[in-house]
């Protein structure tokens, strides 16, 4: 099984005529396409060809789940990355919609059965955003991409 531990080379291996959709919310654009970057060069490092990754917008994080759905449900793509940043405010907002999205997005993984990685942020101040948009705490696009990459190894590993 493709882990950690496991060699790159097997990885893009089983990722040589992988597709991706990179699903990203244009909210705190500046963050996202941070995100996007991110996203891609992890994709692009595992072997994925930069011609089989296409990125659609939607408008914001709420948003992220029904057009995961759908681009799951046109068989076109082997893995899809959902990428966004709710940032707290002074309402309750943020609760309802990070719950939402978390949620939806991990339904659409289950009901479409296909590998989705999950690199929405849910932070409290924009400086936590920029920190996991590249910053010191990493990039959690990259980390979303790479999850997705190993679970449709996993899933061609294991037969689909």
């Amino acid at each position: 099984m493709t882990t950690e531990k496991s060699h790159p080379e097997e990885l893009a291996r089983q990722l040589y005529d992988a597709s991706f959709c990179v699903v990203a919310a244009r909210f705190n654009n500046d963050i996202v396409e941070r995100l996007i970057d991110g996203a891609i060069a992890a994709l692009e490092r595992t072997g994925v060809r930069s011609s089989a990754i296409e990125v659609l917008r939607v408008a914001g994080a709420y948003e992220l789940p029904f057009a995961a759905q759908r681009v799951a449900r046109t068989g076109r793509f082997d893995g899809i990355v959902a990428l966004g940043a709710v940032i707290r405010g002074g309402t309750p907002h943020f609760e309802f919609i990070s719950a939402e999205c978390m949620a939806g997005l991990t339904r659409v993984s289950l009901d479409c059965d296909i590998p989705l990685g999950n690199g929405v942020l849910t932070v409290d101040t924009p400086a936590q955003a920029a920190e996991r948009a590249g910053g010191k705490d990493g990039n959690k696009g990259e980390e979303a991409a790479l999850a997705a990459a190993e679970l449709v190894g996993l899933t061609r590993q294991l037969g689909e």
